[in-house]
């Protein structure tokens, strides 16, 4: 661009005037803050030596306007109501043009050139409205000259018609939400539940002794067969520290007391430990109601059979044969039966305190 400035520049084939515009807008851009003065003596310099200078130079002048922030209203003006050839690149570039010189020029100029200001960023509202007017009466003429005599009962347009049929079915669709917004909610599906069965004599007397000896793996193992469900059921019971989920399934399992207490206060010893008149195994027990047990352990059963008719496998936590975790590292391998005895080591230390 500062090359074919400087062409310009100069006087070669008698284009002088040509070469006084291009010094007159590069000296009004090296103005960093022109004052009023300065605006005012540029507009008088410019407007005639634009008017009288060739296409190119006013192509070029209107091209570096289009960068200064500080381009007069009436230079505007006078860049935007020239053709469109010349003035594209200003219309559509320009940083510094008024609001009222662009409503100015969409009104009394060429569509090509609403276009060119269409193409702007940061329109405003009056500028739209200003190219909407002028789109319309545009093309209200030429569809009088193509369709000039249109019966009074014409039919609606297609936008139109698309538009009313999904205002009628938006209409339809909020009248039947509201139709249905005091009706009650349907109930959602519950699994179905099998009936809990007693505590058969051999479960019992397997339970006992496993708690005793505190294999933790093969209690969870017994447990988990005789409630017929599987072993991440009976591994999570048995895994509730606080002995409440245990104490909950053998009381629904209609467990003697006797038995429910010597389990609960071997398997978690702290359950022996005085509190009141009585144990915290006796509180614990005190506070469970069979009734309230039992449909209790039920559901839990029903959603573990919803579980296991799926396709997700269970690996134990408490067996030795758990798959290998890969968020582990590589370098530190764990022997076979490390987490067999990290789960019982606890239970076993705890059994052999309480026999002391």
């Amino acid at each position: 661009m500062a090359d074919r400035f400087r062409d310009l520049e100069r006087p070669q084939n008698g284009r002088v005037k040509d070469a006084v515009l291009m010094a007159t807008v590069s000296s009004f851009e090296g103005l960093r803050q022109p004052r009023s003065s300065d605006l005012k003596q540029f507009c008088e310099l410019f407007e005639p030596l634009f008017a009288a200078s060739s296409d190119e130079a006013r192509r070029q002048a209107a091209a570096a306007l289009a960068r200064s922030p500080h381009v007069p209203p009436s230079v505007a003006l006078q860049i935007g109501s020239a053709p469109i050839a010349i003035a594209a690149l200003f219309l559509t570039r320009a940083i510094s043009i008024e609001e009222r010189v662009l409503l100015d020029i969409i009104r009394h100029q060429s569509p090509s050139h609403a276009n060119a200001i269409a193409r702007r960023d940061n329109l405003s509202v009056r500028v739209v409205d200003a190219l909407v007017e002028r789109r319309d009466s545009t093309s209200r003429p030429a569809a009088s000259v193509t369709e000039p005599a249109k019966p009074a009962t014409a039919p609606t347009p297609a936008p139109a018609t698309a538009s009313l049929e999904r205002e009628e079915r938006l209409r339809a669709e909020l009248k039947a939400l509201a139709r249905t917004a005091g009706q009650p909610l349907a109930a959602p599906a519950t699994p179905p539940r099998r009936p809990l069965l007693a505590l058969d004599p051999t479960h019992e007397a397997l339970l006992v002794r496993f708690s005793r000896s505190g294999e933790v793996n093969l209690f969870a193992a017994t447990l988990s067969h005789a409630l017929d469900c599987s072993a991440v059921f009976g591994e999570r019971l048995v895994l509730d520290v606080s002995g409440w989920q245990l104490a909950v399934t053998l009381s629904a399992l209609g467990t003697p007391r006797a038995e429910m207490v010597r389990m609960l206060t071997t398997l978690y010893p702290y359950l022996g430990e005085r509190s009141g008149a009585g144990t915290r195994c006796d509180a614990l027990l005190d506070g469970i109601d069979p009734v309230d047990a039992k449909t209790r352990v039920e559901g839990w059963i029903a959603a573990d059979d919803a579980r296991r008719n799926g396709t997700q496998r269970h690996a134990p936590m408490l067996g030795p044969e758990r798959a290998e975790d890969p968020r582990q590292p590589a370098a530190y391998p764990a022997p076979a039966n490390q987490t067999q005895q990290v789960a019982s080591t606890f239970y076993r230390r705890n059994l052999t305190r309480s026999a002391r």
